[in-house]
């Protein structure tokens, strides 16, 4: 199960869209290892705000889940 940080129940209920770097933290990946992932079109959905890139929690659960595994030497679930 994923361990949360204290604010994030509450960002939650607050506002959905997290920064990238926000978002990096919460999936535990650096934020230049989700702007590579983002600029090679891999990692999860994010969405433009004006100039701003911002990620919705739901997309960044549902990628994380898609990398669900039961073995070591298994592929990631698609």
């Amino acid at each position: 199960m994923m361990e949360m940080k204290p604010g994030v129940p509450s960002a939650r209920a607050l506002s959905p869209f997290f920064t990238p770097v926000q978002a990096a933290d919460f999936v535990k990946l650096s934020w230049r290892t989700l702007e590579r992932m983002r600029q090679n079109g891999e990692g999860p959905a994010y969405r433009k705000h004006g100039r701003y890139i911002r990620y919705h929690i739901d997309d960044l659960e549902a990628w994380s889940n898609t990398h669900a595994m039961t073995k070591t030497d298994a592929l990631p679930r698609s």
